[in-house]
Protein backbone atom coordinates (compact mmCIF):
# COMPACT_ATOMS: atom_id res chain seq x y z
CA UNK A 1 0.00 0.00 0.00
CA UNK A 2 1.24 3.53 -0.66
CA UNK A 3 2.52 5.62 2.31
CA UNK A 4 0.00 8.37 0.78
CA UNK A 5 -2.93 6.38 1.37
CA UNK A 6 -3.00 5.83 4.57
CA UNK A 7 -2.18 9.24 5.55
CA UNK A 8 -5.10 11.49 7.01
CA UNK A 9 -6.78 13.74 4.42
CA UNK A 10 -6.20 16.29 6.73
CA UNK A 11 -2.65 16.09 7.07
CA UNK A 12 -2.40 16.03 3.31
CA UNK A 13 -4.32 18.60 2.95
CA UNK A 14 -2.38 20.61 5.65
CA UNK A 15 0.94 19.58 3.52
CA UNK A 16 -0.41 21.13 -0.18
CA UNK A 17 -1.72 24.31 1.75
CA UNK A 18 1.75 24.51 3.63
CA UNK A 19 3.79 24.16 0.35
CA UNK A 20 1.67 26.69 -2.01
CA UNK A 21 2.22 29.55 0.74
CA UNK A 22 6.24 28.83 1.18
CA UNK A 23 5.94 29.22 -2.85
CA UNK A 24 3.59 31.92 -2.87
CA UNK A 25 6.18 33.23 0.19
CA UNK A 26 9.10 32.65 -1.50
CA UNK A 27 8.54 34.07 -4.88
CA UNK A 28 7.17 37.33 -3.21
CA UNK A 29 3.62 36.88 -4.08
CA UNK A 30 4.06 37.60 -7.95
CA UNK A 31 0.23 37.32 -8.95
CA UNK A 32 -0.32 40.42 -7.18
CA UNK A 33 1.88 42.45 -9.83
CA UNK A 34 -0.08 41.58 -12.71
CA UNK A 35 -3.96 41.00 -14.01
CA UNK A 36 -4.49 37.34 -13.28
CA UNK A 37 -6.89 35.49 -15.45
CA UNK A 38 -8.20 31.95 -14.40
CA UNK A 39 -9.97 29.44 -16.78
CA UNK A 40 -11.82 26.75 -15.88
CA UNK A 41 -14.06 24.28 -17.70
CA UNK A 42 -14.27 20.68 -18.60
CA UNK A 43 -12.60 21.25 -22.37
CA UNK A 44 -11.11 24.04 -24.06
CA UNK A 45 -8.97 25.68 -21.27
CA UNK A 46 -5.95 25.68 -23.45
CA UNK A 47 -7.58 26.92 -26.54
CA UNK A 48 -8.94 29.40 -24.79
CA UNK A 49 -5.81 30.16 -22.96
CA UNK A 50 -4.02 30.88 -25.77
CA UNK A 51 -6.88 32.44 -27.63
CA UNK A 52 -7.20 34.99 -25.10
CA UNK A 53 -3.38 35.14 -24.94
CA UNK A 54 -3.07 36.30 -28.50
CA UNK A 55 -5.86 39.11 -28.52
CA UNK A 56 -4.33 40.87 -25.49
CA UNK A 57 -1.44 40.39 -27.08
CA UNK A 58 -2.78 42.39 -30.20
CA UNK A 59 -4.03 45.04 -28.30
CA UNK A 60 -0.56 45.73 -26.94
CA UNK A 61 0.08 44.14 -23.67
CA UNK A 62 2.77 41.77 -22.72
CA UNK A 63 1.11 38.41 -21.83
CA UNK A 64 2.18 35.11 -19.93
CA UNK A 65 -0.21 31.75 -19.71
CA UNK A 66 0.46 28.53 -18.37
CA UNK A 67 -1.53 25.95 -19.62
CA UNK A 68 -1.72 22.14 -20.60
CA UNK A 69 -0.64 22.79 -24.04
CA UNK A 70 2.30 25.19 -23.73
CA UNK A 71 3.94 27.43 -21.30
CA UNK A 72 4.31 31.41 -21.90
CA UNK A 73 6.65 33.77 -20.36
CA UNK A 74 6.87 37.34 -21.93
CA UNK A 75 8.13 36.25 -25.29
CA UNK A 76 9.29 33.01 -24.94
CA UNK A 77 6.56 30.03 -25.57
CA UNK A 78 7.44 26.34 -25.31
CA UNK A 79 5.67 22.85 -24.60
CA UNK A 80 4.15 21.87 -21.19
CA UNK A 81 7.03 19.43 -20.05
CA UNK A 82 5.36 18.70 -16.62
CA UNK A 83 2.63 16.12 -17.46
CA UNK A 84 0.25 18.26 -15.96
CA UNK A 85 -1.91 21.08 -16.36
CA UNK A 86 -1.18 22.96 -13.23
CA UNK A 87 2.15 22.18 -11.97
CA UNK A 88 3.79 22.09 -8.76
CA UNK A 89 3.00 25.19 -6.14
CA UNK A 90 6.52 26.20 -6.25
CA UNK A 91 6.80 26.07 -10.18
CA UNK A 92 3.45 27.99 -11.01
CA UNK A 93 4.86 30.88 -8.53
CA UNK A 94 8.16 30.70 -10.26
CA UNK A 95 6.71 31.12 -13.74
CA UNK A 96 4.55 33.80 -12.20
CA UNK A 97 7.58 35.62 -10.66
CA UNK A 98 9.15 35.43 -14.23
CA UNK A 99 5.93 36.65 -15.79
CA UNK A 100 6.37 39.99 -13.18
CA UNK A 101 10.46 40.28 -14.27
CA UNK A 102 9.37 40.12 -17.97
CA UNK A 103 6.86 43.11 -17.51
CA UNK A 104 3.75 40.97 -18.56
CA UNK A 105 0.47 42.55 -17.98
CA UNK A 106 -1.78 39.66 -18.17
CA UNK A 107 -1.16 36.00 -16.64
CA UNK A 108 -3.89 33.59 -17.81
CA UNK A 109 -3.91 30.27 -15.87
CA UNK A 110 -5.83 26.64 -16.71
CA UNK A 111 -7.24 25.74 -13.60
CA UNK A 112 -8.63 22.00 -12.86
CA UNK A 113 -10.38 20.87 -10.42
CA UNK A 114 -7.56 18.51 -8.95
CA UNK A 115 -5.28 21.32 -8.79
CA UNK A 116 -7.84 23.56 -6.41
CA UNK A 117 -8.36 20.24 -4.23
CA UNK A 118 -4.86 20.21 -3.78
CA UNK A 119 -4.99 23.99 -3.36
CA UNK A 120 -2.84 25.01 -6.51
CA UNK A 121 -5.12 27.98 -6.69
CA UNK A 122 -4.48 29.92 -3.52
CA UNK A 123 -2.74 32.47 -2.88
CA UNK A 124 -3.00 33.46 -6.30
CA UNK A 125 -4.91 37.26 -6.27
CA UNK A 126 -7.06 36.17 -9.76
CA UNK A 127 -8.31 39.21 -10.76
CA UNK A 128 -11.07 37.36 -13.37
CA UNK A 129 -12.64 33.85 -13.63
CA UNK A 130 -13.80 32.30 -16.88
CA UNK A 131 -16.07 29.37 -16.68
CA UNK A 132 -16.19 27.10 -20.48
CA UNK A 133 -18.22 24.10 -19.51
CA UNK A 134 -19.15 21.43 -17.24
CA UNK A 135 -19.24 17.45 -18.38
CA UNK A 136 -18.56 14.46 -16.27
CA UNK A 137 -14.80 13.94 -15.74
CA UNK A 138 -12.22 12.55 -12.80
CA UNK A 139 -15.71 11.85 -10.83
CA UNK A 140 -13.90 8.53 -9.21
CA UNK A 141 -10.98 10.96 -7.91
CA UNK A 142 -13.80 13.74 -6.38
CA UNK A 143 -16.32 11.30 -5.69
CA UNK A 144 -19.36 12.70 -7.31
CA UNK A 145 -19.88 15.30 -9.84
CA UNK A 146 -21.63 17.42 -7.58
CA UNK A 147 -18.01 17.73 -5.90
CA UNK A 148 -16.36 18.06 -9.00
CA UNK A 149 -18.72 20.63 -9.38
CA UNK A 150 -17.92 22.29 -6.14
CA UNK A 151 -14.09 22.15 -6.29
CA UNK A 152 -14.71 24.11 -10.23
CA UNK A 153 -16.46 26.83 -8.21
CA UNK A 154 -13.74 27.53 -5.69
CA UNK A 155 -12.08 29.48 -8.26
CA UNK A 156 -15.37 31.73 -8.57
CA UNK A 157 -15.14 31.98 -4.41
CA UNK A 158 -12.14 33.53 -4.40
CA UNK A 159 -12.26 35.70 -7.35
CA UNK A 160 -14.65 38.76 -6.68
CA UNK A 161 -13.85 41.37 -9.10
CA UNK A 162 -15.25 39.78 -12.56
CA UNK A 163 -16.98 36.56 -13.83
CA UNK A 164 -17.20 35.23 -17.60
CA UNK A 165 -19.72 32.12 -17.99
CA UNK A 166 -21.00 30.71 -20.87
CA UNK A 167 -24.94 30.91 -20.75
CA UNK A 168 -25.49 27.95 -22.65
CA UNK A 169 -23.96 25.23 -20.51
CA UNK A 170 -26.44 23.51 -17.84
CA UNK A 171 -24.63 24.07 -14.72
CA UNK A 172 -23.75 27.95 -15.37
CA UNK A 173 -26.54 28.42 -12.67
CA UNK A 174 -24.10 27.10 -10.39
CA UNK A 175 -21.63 29.47 -10.78
CA UNK A 176 -23.62 32.64 -10.94
CA UNK A 177 -24.44 32.40 -7.47
CA UNK A 178 -20.90 33.30 -6.61
CA UNK A 179 -20.90 37.36 -6.27
CA UNK A 180 -18.56 39.37 -8.69
CA UNK A 181 -18.62 43.09 -9.21
CA UNK A 182 -18.65 42.73 -13.06
CA UNK A 183 -20.01 39.53 -14.40
CA UNK A 184 -19.83 38.99 -18.46
CA UNK A 185 -22.23 36.10 -20.45
CA UNK A 186 -22.11 34.93 -23.58
CA UNK A 187 -23.86 32.50 -26.28
CA UNK A 188 -25.13 31.01 -29.86
CA UNK A 189 -28.44 32.75 -30.53
CA UNK A 190 -29.13 29.06 -32.16
CA UNK A 191 -29.66 27.91 -28.39
CA UNK A 192 -32.00 27.89 -25.82
CA UNK A 193 -31.18 29.72 -22.68
CA UNK A 194 -30.71 27.08 -20.14
CA UNK A 195 -30.84 29.91 -17.54
CA UNK A 196 -33.77 29.39 -14.98
CA UNK A 197 -33.32 33.16 -13.35
CA UNK A 198 -32.08 36.12 -14.91
CA UNK A 199 -29.38 38.27 -13.57
CA UNK A 200 -29.07 41.59 -12.97
CA UNK A 201 -26.46 43.53 -14.75
CA UNK A 202 -25.24 40.79 -16.96
CA UNK A 203 -23.25 41.50 -20.18
CA UNK A 204 -24.22 39.29 -22.56
CA UNK A 205 -22.16 38.63 -25.55
CA UNK A 206 -23.83 36.69 -28.67
CA UNK A 207 -22.74 34.85 -31.53
CA UNK A 208 -25.28 34.72 -34.53
CA UNK A 209 -24.87 33.69 -38.41
CA UNK A 210 -23.11 31.16 -37.61
CA UNK A 211 -21.47 29.36 -40.21
CA UNK A 212 -19.07 26.05 -40.53
CA UNK A 213 -16.31 26.49 -43.38
CA UNK A 214 -13.87 23.88 -44.24
CA UNK A 215 -10.86 25.90 -42.13
CA UNK A 216 -13.37 26.78 -39.16
CA UNK A 217 -16.10 28.26 -38.02
CA UNK A 218 -17.50 31.73 -39.31
CA UNK A 219 -19.59 34.03 -36.71
CA UNK A 220 -20.82 37.78 -36.18
CA UNK A 221 -20.97 39.72 -32.67
CA UNK A 222 -22.25 42.55 -32.32
CA UNK A 223 -22.65 43.07 -36.70
CA UNK A 224 -18.90 42.65 -37.17
CA UNK A 225 -17.98 39.30 -39.00
CA UNK A 226 -15.55 36.81 -37.64
CA UNK A 227 -13.44 33.40 -39.08
CA UNK A 228 -12.15 31.20 -36.47
CA UNK A 229 -9.74 29.24 -38.23
CA UNK A 230 -10.40 26.25 -35.77
CA UNK A 231 -11.50 22.87 -36.42
CA UNK A 232 -14.50 22.13 -34.87
CA UNK A 233 -18.09 23.75 -33.84
CA UNK A 234 -17.37 24.01 -30.05
CA UNK A 235 -14.18 26.55 -31.05
CA UNK A 236 -17.30 29.14 -30.84
CA UNK A 237 -17.42 29.22 -27.61
CA UNK A 238 -14.08 28.88 -27.27
CA UNK A 239 -13.03 31.76 -29.36
CA UNK A 240 -16.56 33.55 -27.50
CA UNK A 241 -15.02 33.09 -24.37
CA UNK A 242 -12.08 35.33 -25.35
CA UNK A 243 -13.55 37.89 -26.88
CA UNK A 244 -15.85 38.40 -23.89
CA UNK A 245 -12.68 38.29 -22.03
CA UNK A 246 -11.15 41.16 -23.86
CA UNK A 247 -14.30 43.02 -24.27
CA UNK A 248 -14.21 43.06 -20.17
CA UNK A 249 -10.43 44.25 -20.22
CA UNK A 250 -11.65 47.57 -23.06
CA UNK A 251 -10.28 45.66 -25.89
CA UNK A 252 -12.12 46.91 -29.15
CA UNK A 253 -13.83 44.22 -31.39
CA UNK A 254 -12.04 44.98 -34.64
CA UNK A 255 -8.64 43.65 -32.09
CA UNK A 256 -10.28 40.29 -31.47
CA UNK A 257 -11.25 39.94 -35.02
CA UNK A 258 -7.70 40.57 -36.27
CA UNK A 259 -6.37 38.40 -33.77
CA UNK A 260 -8.75 35.78 -33.99
CA UNK A 261 -8.03 35.38 -37.75
CA UNK A 262 -4.35 34.99 -37.54
CA UNK A 263 -4.21 32.26 -35.38
CA UNK A 264 -4.30 28.71 -37.86
CA UNK A 265 -4.38 26.27 -35.11
CA UNK A 266 -3.62 25.30 -31.21
CA UNK A 267 -1.19 22.48 -30.36
CA UNK A 268 -2.46 19.29 -30.06
CA UNK A 269 -5.88 20.46 -30.45
CA UNK A 270 -7.21 18.92 -33.82
CA UNK A 271 -3.93 19.56 -35.16
CA UNK A 272 -3.26 18.65 -38.52
CA UNK A 273 0.15 16.78 -38.37
CA UNK A 274 -0.02 15.43 -41.97
CA UNK A 275 -2.16 16.54 -44.57
CA UNK A 276 -1.53 14.45 -47.66
CA UNK A 277 -1.85 12.07 -49.04
CA UNK A 278 -4.26 11.28 -46.09
CA UNK A 279 -5.09 13.32 -42.96
CA UNK A 280 -3.07 12.60 -39.28
CA UNK A 281 -4.96 14.52 -36.55
CA UNK A 282 -3.80 14.97 -33.18
CA UNK A 283 -6.10 15.88 -30.34
CA UNK A 284 -6.43 15.83 -26.52
CA UNK A 285 -9.49 14.40 -26.77
CA UNK A 286 -9.93 11.70 -23.53
CA UNK A 287 -13.79 11.99 -22.79
CA UNK A 288 -17.07 10.83 -24.29
CA UNK A 289 -17.87 14.36 -24.80
CA UNK A 290 -14.91 15.26 -26.33
CA UNK A 291 -14.96 12.42 -28.67
CA UNK A 292 -18.34 13.20 -29.41
CA UNK A 293 -17.26 16.25 -30.93
CA UNK A 294 -14.13 15.22 -32.40
CA UNK A 295 -16.22 12.44 -34.24
CA UNK A 296 -18.61 15.32 -35.09
CA UNK A 297 -15.92 17.10 -37.04
CA UNK A 298 -14.21 14.81 -39.02
CA UNK A 299 -17.39 12.99 -40.20
CA UNK A 300 -18.16 16.65 -41.79
CA UNK A 301 -14.63 16.86 -43.84
CA UNK A 302 -14.52 14.88 -46.68
CA UNK A 303 -12.70 11.46 -46.51
CA UNK A 304 -12.79 7.69 -47.36
CA UNK A 305 -12.19 5.98 -44.07
CA UNK A 306 -11.95 7.35 -40.47
CA UNK A 307 -9.44 5.51 -38.55
CA UNK A 308 -8.95 6.30 -34.96
CA UNK A 309 -6.22 5.19 -32.59
CA UNK A 310 -6.55 5.92 -28.49
CA UNK A 311 -6.70 4.43 -25.30
CA UNK A 312 -7.35 5.61 -21.49
CA UNK A 313 -5.39 7.07 -19.08
CA UNK A 314 -5.08 4.71 -16.08
CA UNK A 315 -4.22 5.13 -12.52
CA UNK A 316 -7.77 4.78 -11.59
CA UNK A 317 -8.78 7.55 -13.50
CA UNK A 318 -12.64 7.36 -14.89
CA UNK A 319 -12.73 3.93 -15.36
CA UNK A 320 -16.31 4.09 -16.52
CA UNK A 321 -15.57 6.10 -19.41
CA UNK A 322 -13.25 3.35 -21.19
CA UNK A 323 -15.79 1.49 -22.85
CA UNK A 324 -18.32 4.62 -23.73
CA UNK A 325 -15.13 5.79 -25.36
CA UNK A 326 -14.95 2.37 -27.06
CA UNK A 327 -18.28 2.32 -28.12
CA UNK A 328 -18.74 5.60 -29.11
CA UNK A 329 -15.05 5.26 -31.50
CA UNK A 330 -16.35 2.25 -33.22
CA UNK A 331 -19.83 3.78 -33.91
CA UNK A 332 -17.57 6.72 -35.50
CA UNK A 333 -14.83 4.75 -37.01
CA UNK A 334 -14.46 2.19 -40.25
CA UNK A 335 -11.39 0.99 -37.94
CA UNK A 336 -9.92 1.47 -34.86
CA UNK A 337 -6.48 0.65 -33.11
CA UNK A 338 -6.94 0.13 -28.95
CA UNK A 339 -3.45 1.19 -27.70
CA UNK A 340 -1.49 2.09 -24.46
CA UNK A 341 -1.97 5.94 -23.08
CA UNK A 342 -0.59 6.60 -19.18
CA UNK A 343 -1.28 3.12 -17.56
CA UNK A 344 0.35 4.24 -14.51
CA UNK A 345 -0.15 1.42 -11.94
CA UNK A 346 -3.02 -0.58 -14.04
CA UNK A 347 -2.14 -3.07 -16.64
CA UNK A 348 -1.93 -1.53 -19.87
CA UNK A 349 -4.07 -4.91 -21.08
CA UNK A 350 -7.05 -4.61 -18.32
CA UNK A 351 -7.34 -0.77 -19.70
CA UNK A 352 -8.00 -2.18 -23.17
CA UNK A 353 -9.86 -5.03 -22.01
CA UNK A 354 -12.04 -2.49 -20.39
CA UNK A 355 -12.32 -0.03 -24.12
CA UNK A 356 -12.93 -3.58 -25.87
CA UNK A 357 -16.35 -3.54 -24.06
CA UNK A 358 -17.25 -0.78 -25.12
CA UNK A 359 -16.21 -1.72 -29.24
CA UNK A 360 -18.34 -5.04 -28.71
CA UNK A 361 -21.77 -3.38 -27.97
CA UNK A 362 -21.75 -2.17 -31.69
CA UNK A 363 -21.43 -3.45 -35.03
CA UNK A 364 -17.96 -2.69 -35.58
CA UNK A 365 -15.45 -5.92 -36.17
CA UNK A 366 -12.52 -3.99 -37.58
CA UNK A 367 -10.36 -3.34 -34.81
CA UNK A 368 -6.90 -4.16 -32.90
CA UNK A 369 -5.17 -3.69 -29.94
CA UNK A 370 -1.93 -2.57 -29.71
CA UNK A 371 -0.39 -2.44 -26.76
CA UNK A 372 2.91 -0.31 -27.72
CA UNK A 373 1.66 3.41 -28.57
CA UNK A 374 4.60 3.48 -31.16
CA UNK A 375 3.68 0.26 -32.88
CA UNK A 376 -0.26 1.29 -33.13
CA UNK A 377 0.69 4.66 -34.49
CA UNK A 378 2.83 3.05 -36.82
CA UNK A 379 -0.03 -0.05 -37.88
CA UNK A 380 -2.43 3.37 -38.18
CA UNK A 381 -0.15 5.13 -40.62
CA UNK A 382 0.40 1.82 -42.76
CA UNK A 383 -3.18 0.97 -43.45
CA UNK A 384 -4.04 4.82 -43.99
CA UNK A 385 -4.90 5.33 -48.02
CA UNK A 386 -5.92 8.16 -50.06
CA UNK A 387 -8.06 10.89 -48.86
CA UNK A 388 -8.13 8.64 -45.69
CA UNK A 389 -8.63 10.71 -41.70
CA UNK A 390 -6.21 9.10 -39.01
CA UNK A 391 -7.32 10.36 -35.49
CA UNK A 392 -4.39 10.00 -32.85
CA UNK A 393 -6.98 11.02 -29.24
CA UNK A 394 -5.79 10.89 -25.97
CA UNK A 395 -2.34 12.46 -25.35
CA UNK A 396 -2.25 15.72 -27.62
CA UNK A 397 1.39 18.04 -27.05
CA UNK A 398 2.13 15.68 -23.62
CA UNK A 399 5.17 15.56 -23.37
CA UNK A 400 5.67 12.29 -21.40
CA UNK A 401 3.89 8.67 -21.22
CA UNK A 402 3.32 7.22 -17.90
CA UNK A 403 4.07 3.33 -17.82
CA UNK A 404 4.26 2.02 -14.45
CA UNK A 405 6.92 4.11 -12.76
CA UNK A 406 8.54 5.22 -16.53
CA UNK A 407 8.26 8.54 -17.77
CA UNK A 408 8.71 8.20 -21.34
CA UNK A 409 9.71 11.36 -23.37
CA UNK A 410 6.43 11.41 -25.80
CA UNK A 411 4.82 13.31 -28.11
CA UNK A 412 2.12 11.71 -30.42
CA UNK A 413 2.76 14.57 -32.98
CA UNK A 414 6.61 13.56 -33.22
CA UNK A 415 6.06 10.11 -33.26
CA UNK A 416 4.08 10.38 -36.11
CA UNK A 417 6.57 11.95 -38.52
CA UNK A 418 9.38 9.88 -37.90
CA UNK A 419 6.94 6.79 -38.75
CA UNK A 420 5.57 8.08 -41.76
CA UNK A 421 9.35 9.16 -42.86
CA UNK A 422 10.73 5.68 -41.67
CA UNK A 423 7.29 4.23 -44.20
CA UNK A 424 8.28 5.69 -47.02
CA UNK A 425 12.03 4.79 -46.54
Amino acid sequence: MKIKKIIPKFVVNLYHFFLVLTGAFWYGFPSRKMTVIGITGTKGKSTTVMLAGKILEEAGSKVGWISSATIKVGNKEWLNPYHMTMPGRFTIQRLMAQMVKEKCRYCLLEVTSEGVVQYRHRFISFDTAVFLNLRPEHIEAHGSFEKYREAKGKLFGVTKKKHILNLDDENTEYFLKYPAREKWGYELKTQKSKLKTTTQNLKVLIANNIKTIPQGNNFVVQGIPFQANLLGGFNIYNALAAIALALSEEVSLDICKKALEKIKTIPGRMEIVVERPFKVIVDLAHTPDSFEEVFRTVKDMPHNKIISIFGAAGGGRDKWKRPVLGKIAAQNSDFIILTNEDSYDERPEEILNQIEAGVKETNLKDYLKIEDRREAIRAGLKMAGENDIVLFLGKGTEQLMVVGSQKIPWDDRNIVREELNNLKK
